[in-house]
């Protein structure tokens, strides 16, 4: 794992905790987001949310959203390390793989500072 994989651990992780703490889809689906958002930099927590959002589409029957996680796992799997990123992109399949959104000021200070860290 690179070093910013490494440093961003801490936030991913939280958001996926909070995902699988919450009984409402939306609210599980949300803290996927933020956990994407956080970890799409890193290889392995791209693809890692990447296939939790693939189990949520399961989980509430969302074929739509099963099919675009599909795809987006292997693009997370074989185009991060090489930085073919949408810096803020959500992940959902709701939102083009290809469009840049802004990030939250919150995740976007926690990304500064996971690069930067030692």
């Amino acid at each position: 794992m690179s070093s910013f994989g490494y440093n961003i651990s801490p936030a991913v992780q939280r958001e996926l905790e909070a995902a699988s703490l919450s009984s409402d889809a939306r609210e599980q689906f949300a803290h996927l987001e933020r956990a994407h958002v956080l970890g799409q930099a890193s290889t392995y927590w791209h693809v890692v949310t990447h296939v939790r959002m693939a189990q949520w589409a399961i989980r509430n029957r969302s074929a739509r959203e099963l099919l675009g996680q599909l795809l987006r796992i292997v693009g997370a799997a074989t185009k991060t390390a090489i930085g073919w990123i949408p810096s803020g992109n959500t992940g959902g399949a709701n939102v083009s793989p290809f469009k840049p959104l802004p990030i939250p000021a919150d995740l976007a200070a926690e990304i500064e500072y996971a690069r930067h860290a030692s």
